[in-house]
């Protein structure tokens, strides 16, 4: 496993823009995917984005042109820029990391951070 620890969360207006950032340390990070998941009280961790150790990223439909996924392998980190928020952003957003995996459902990570909330107002 690797530990993982995310900053950057916040406050931001219907339209504003924020970046996460997941820094990971412990075993070959650049053997592990990485990816962003989010989660509102009462529902279940919804996946966000998602780069993986052979270099490839995906973003969710829901996302998608909106959120983009940066991976820097000299610094071991996993940024999730966000623009054009919306209020149904809102969540706590979570860090996750799994030896080469290629499945985006939360139960196939084994290493997560704390999460950091970013909370959108109309």
């Amino acid at each position: 496993q690797v530990q993982l620890v995310e900053s950057g969360g916040g406050l931001v207006q219907a339209g504003g823009s924020l970046r996460l950032s997941c820094a990971a340390s412990g075993r070959t990070v650049s053997d592990y995917t990485m990816a962003w998941f989010r989660q509102v009280p009462g529902k279940e961790r919804e996946f966000v984005a998602v780069a993986s150790w052979f270099g490839s990223t995906y973003v969710a439909d829901s996302v998608k042109g909106r959120f983009t996924i940066a991976r820097d392998s000299a610094k071991n980190t996993a940024d999730l820029q966000m623009n054009n928020l919306r209020p149904e952003d809102t969540a706590v957003y979570y860090c996750a990391a799994a030896f080469r995996n290629t499945d985006n459902n939360p139960q196939a990570y084994n290493s997560w951070g704390q999460g950091t909330q970013v909370t959108v107002s109309s």
